[in-house]
This record gives structure tokens, sequence and C-alpha cells, in this order.
């Protein structure tokens, strides 16, 4: 008897010691708010929205110690809108992320899936939109940097390194998936970043090829994608080209309970045939049937201050210069918020968006993101919201 005992004590301590190596997370963001527009299509609007700042998810998170320093790791993360409860990135099931790979403490983690690229990883985090000090209305015009992740890379490998006193870098390859079309709907990335202190500088680049289709007056630009569902690019990126060629660099310091920050990005388009629905704020979206080049330059100025541990301001300026269609439409685009902890999870929040464009007979208006358009060149939203975490 006292063996059986024995034997069941230590059966017990051996598989308890077997989890602990192995775990998984569930863990998720809900943002939901009312937002006033002073224009969408001409009239003023009060709607409940969700993710002014940071779109509702859920996920698992989950790693395996394989010993050595060395793990399995996975994420399987899920986004959807609470307003509608839809499933958003086109109704993927885990349209956000969705990988497997392994880490070392020593050497970074080499994973495969559906992965952000390398802009998102080292330029967003200095940006205020893509972070919860903004997020999704603060994006550049279009998100046409997509530093506010409005797509990710498909079949796609990626590494990301260990942090080398205080040095990170990394990259990332999307596959076509298509027999003799290598180079096809393909994408690929590189990007880096140093913290030294309060400095923080970054810097990152990415290329897509897509297979663009024929166009027709009124049609969706996404449907011009012809393959997008096979290969690394996927019908959900905000600008429909050829090829898409982003990059950039980002500075900020930390001074106390004050970050002050500077992000540049250029994105460089051929075959440059319009503007998804999902970006553009129009039913189906901006067509540009004669352009064959487009050109956009971001430059955004910001700072936040934590007033104190529950309350926090922060404040962006981005400056955007384009050519399209041998025009040269300018965006300026003023962004303010403020947010309030309740706890650790949940917080409130009031932010305020005004953009301006110059449209340089362009016949574009002004169009914050993720917002119905504006008939004309300027658009106001202000958003209270609440966010909680788990």
């Amino acid at each position: 008897m006292k063996k059986t005992l024995m034997v069941a004590a230590l059966t017990g301590v051996f598989a308890t010691a077997a989890h602990a190596q192995s775990s998984v997370t569930l863990y998720g963001l809900i943002d939901a708010g009312i937002t006033y527009t002073n224009n969408q299509h001409g009239h003023s609007n009060w709607q409940e929205t969700d993710g002014a700042v940071n779109t509702s998810r859920w996920g698992l998170r989950g790693s395996e110690d394989l010993g050595g320093g060395l793990k399995a790791i996975f994420v399987l993360e899920n986004g959807f809108n609470i307003t509608s409860g839809a499933l958003r990135q086109n109704s993927r099931l885990f349209g956000r992320q969705a990988f497997v790979g392994l880490a070392s403490d020593q050497f970074g983690a080499v994973t495969l899936g559906r992965q952000y690229d390398s802009v998102v990883d080292y330029l967003g985090p200095q940006a205020l939109t893509g972070t919860q000090y903004g997020g999704t209305f603060f994006a550049h015009p279009y998100d046409n940097d997509n530093l506010n992740n409005s797509f990710r890379v498909d079949n796609s490998i990626k590494y990301q390194s260990a942090n080398y006193g205080g040095f990170k870098f990394g990259g990332l390859y999307g596959f076509s998936n298509a027999a003799g079309e290598f180079s096809t709907n393909r994408a690929y990335s590189l990007g880096a970043s140093y913290n030294y202190g309060g400095l923080n500088v970054s810097a990152a680049y990415l290329q897509l090829n897509n297979s663009i289709g024929a166009i027709t007056a009124g049609e969706n630009p996404v449907n011009t994608i012809t393959n997008g569902a096979g290969g690394a690019v996927g019908s959900d990126n905000s600008l429909v080209a050829g090829r898409q060629r982003t990059f950039g660099g980002a500075i900020s310091y930390a001074f106390g309970p004050a970050t002050a920050g500077f992000v540049y990005t250029q994105s460089n388009l051929n075959n440059f045939v319009g503007i998804s629905p999902s970006s553009s704020g129009t039913t189906n979206g901006i067509l540009f049937p004669n352009v064959s080049s487009g050109h956009f330059q971001n430059f955004e100025v910001n700072g936040r201050y934590q007033l104190t541990p529950a309350l926090s301001v922060a404040a962006a300026y981005t400056f955007t210069q384009s050519s399209i269609e041998g025009n040269n439409p300018k965006w300026n685009q003023f962004n303010l918020q403020t947010s309030y902890a309740l706890s650790k999870r949940t917080d409130v929040y009031l932010q305020g968006e005004y953009q301006h464009v110059i449209q340089d007979n362009s016949g574009l208006n002004a169009d914050i993101n993720a917002l119905a358009s504006s008939n004309n060149n300027n658009q106001v939203a202000v958003t209270a919201g609440l966010r909680h975490r788990f």
C-alpha cells in the first residue's frame, strides 16, 4: 500500500513538472466606442465603432520547453468586430496571426505561417497608429505604409533575432506557392532596431509583388488581385498595385514619463490601380485606371506623457505628400488622445482627429482611416471608448 501511494505521488510530481514546461495562454482585447464624425459622404454621423484604437481580438499563445534554451512556440489570433460579432480580415478564423516555430534564447526565432512584416515589427511601435496611444484612426492616409496592420503576409517564413545588447534584427519571406511563378505574388521584408537607455532607433523595408487583373469602371479594386488568396499577398492590402516598396526609419527618446518620436515612411507603387474599400472609406474603393505609378511620403511627429500612473495623453501630427495620376495631393492630420486606466486591464479613452487634404485636382477627399470618407477636403472625428484586455 505504501509503495502504491509513493508511486502515485511521484507520478503526480513528474506530471506537474512536465506540465510546467509547456503552456497555453488565452488572451485578447475588446475596444468599443461611440464616434461622432462631422462629414461622411456629406452628412454628420453618430455611430458605434469597434477598434477606434485597437481592433478587437482573441488568441491562443503557447510554448513547449525542448531543453537547452530551445522551445516550440505558436500563436493563433482571431480578429472580430465587437459591434456585430463578425470576423475581420476577410472572414479568416485566425486572420490576425497564425504561426508555429522554434525559438532559442541565444539565436532568436524562426516561424512559419501568416505573420506581420518587418515594417510593422520595427517601425509600427514608434508611430502612434498601431499602438495603444492612437491606433486605427491615427493611421497615415489609406494606411499606405501598413503601420496600422491593414494586411499580414501569408505563406511566410520569418526570423527574429535575440536581443544582442539592445540590437535586434529580422526578416520575412512570403512564398507565392505557385509552380513556375516564384516571383509573382510574393513578399519580403527586413528590419532592425537599437535601444540604448531611452533612445530607440529603427529601420525597415517591405516589398510586395502582386498579380493584377484587368479593371473596369466601378469595380472593387480588391478584385483586381487575381491570385491573392493563394500567394503571400492577400486581398486585404490597402493599396492595389503590381509592386509596392515601402521603407522608412524612426527615432524616439523617453525621458521620465515623456516620450517623443519621429517616423518617416515612403511607399512607391508600380502598376498602381487603386485603393481598397476598407482603406478608402468608399463602397467600391478608388480606381486609378490610367496610373502607371504612385508615391506616398509620410512624416509623423508624436509624443506621449504619463501624467499619473492612471492618466496619459498622446498627440501626433502627420504630413503626407504624394504623386498620383499626375497630381500631388497632400494630407495634414492632427491627432489627440487621453486615456484613463480604471484597472490594469481596463481603461476609458477620449480621442479626436482632424484631417485636411490639399486635393491638387486629384478629386480625393478627406478620409480618416476606417471611417466613411468626407465629401470635401476636411473631416473631424471624436471618439469616447472603452478597452478591456484579458
